[in-house]
């Protein structure tokens, strides 16, 4: 059994706060610790390292290539990749892409997955699933890297989505906030005319969309004209927390009705309805993110749809995530914690890992 992780903004860690994805997140909060950052970022509550994923048998990431607006308040401290053109959104995600390519040169237990035979390739390093297997094996494990453009303004026009593709994006999200292409969170509105062609020209290549952060119209309009594969990388049920971040009741039936899948965020913001940032942390326990997966569940009246996207570490870390979480390795407890509730074996494997790698290999080259 693997797990799937639909959502880390690793590329955005290692160019604003320095933070190398290959190191241990011990290192990397100790090393932080006299940073003046925001509260929201550090120092010391990094939550993301490829040796704690491979522990935690985090065997695929979609890593985002993620470039913030300029005006946005997401990132205060360290050196964002912030844009107010297009051109610079495209050279700020060109930087993040540059990162990706370095660090499966760097590290053999990176691979960059564009194709199926990738996909094979890196999944065959986790045969035969045995969490038992000593830890002396995990330098054998390779994880793949999926890469997830969130926020499609770095693509200059909509025919020059075949430049990223070539360069191996697989999966686009048009919005974050407001972007050329699509209202977004906090910015109602649907897909624009730059919008639908895009999705056309998407289509065209057989691209993932993901509908995470597109606002409820453009939800909708994307999900009558696009008719290839679709995910919400990261978004919750708004059962949690009721604002257009997240998805409706009717947002996710729909969603399910076009075979998509959800990845769940545990960010304790996303998962009570009043925790804010400072709140201490024991107000909501892990068993609330097991919650949220079967909320969607019961929704859908399947464990098909729904999976992990767990946002490490994008706007929030370890002062802001379920009790007794430590790092992104402990998204394992989930296989304990969904057998718990009764769920088979076949729906745990599918909700951890095996729904979102169904998604991919349809996509796949």
């Amino acid at each position: 059994m693997i797990l799937v992780d639909a959502h880390q903004d690793i590329a955005y860690n290692a160019l604003t706060f320095g933070r190398n994805y290959s190191l241990p997140v011990y290192k990397k909060r100790r090393a932080e610790l006299h940073h003046n950052w925001h509260p929201i970022h550090g120092p010391g509550v990094v939550t993301a390292g490829l040796p704690d994923a491979l522990l935690g048998r985090v065997a695929l990431v979609f890593a985002t290539l993620f470039v913030e607006p300029a005006g946005s308040a997401l990132t205060e401290g360290g050196t964002p990749p912030i844009y107010n053109t297009p051109r610079e959104a495209y050279q700020a995600a060109t930087a993040q892409w540059d990162y990706y390519q370095r660090l499966a040169d760097e590290n053999d237990q990176i691979r960059l997955v564009t194709t199926a035979a990738d996909l094979d390739a890196v999944l065959s390093q986790w045969q035969p699933a045995d969490p038992t297997a000593p830890l002396a094996s995990l330098s054998k494990r390779v994880q793949g890297l999926v890469l997830l453009m969130e926020n499609a303004d770095p693509i200059l026009e909509p025919k020059q989505f075949e430049e990223w593709y070539g360069r191996g994006v697989r999966i686009v999200g048009p919005a974050w906030g407001r972007t050329r292409y699509s209202g977004g969170t906090g910015a109602p509105g649907g897909l624009t005319t730059l919008g639908f062609q895009l999705l056309e020209t998407m289509r065209g290549f057989n691209a993932m969309l993901d509908l995470s952060h597109m606002a409820e119209q453009a939800f909708y309009e994307a999900l009558e004209r696009y008719d290839g594969v679709i995910i919400a990388s990261h978004s919750n049920p708004r059962r949690f927390k009721d604002t257009d971040r997240h998805l409706s009741d009717e947002m996710i039936r729909l969603l399910a009705e076009r075979d998509g899948v959800m990845g769940i965020v545990p960010y304790n913001r996303f998962l009570h309805p009043t925790w804010q940032p400072g709140d201490a942390r024991d107000a909501v326990p892990f068993t609330r993110l097991v919650d949220a997966i079967d909320y969607v569940c019961q929704l859908t009246g399947s464990a098909a749809h729904v999976g992990i996207g767990s946002d490490f570490d994008g706007g929030f870390g370890l002062n802001s995530i379920p009790a007794g979480m430590d790092t992104v390795g402990d998204l394992w407890w989930l296989v304990n914690h969904l057998t718990g509730r009764g769920y088979s074996p076949t729906d745990v494997e599918a909700i951890v890992g095996g729904n979102f790698l169904r998604k991919l290999q349809q996509v796949l080259p």
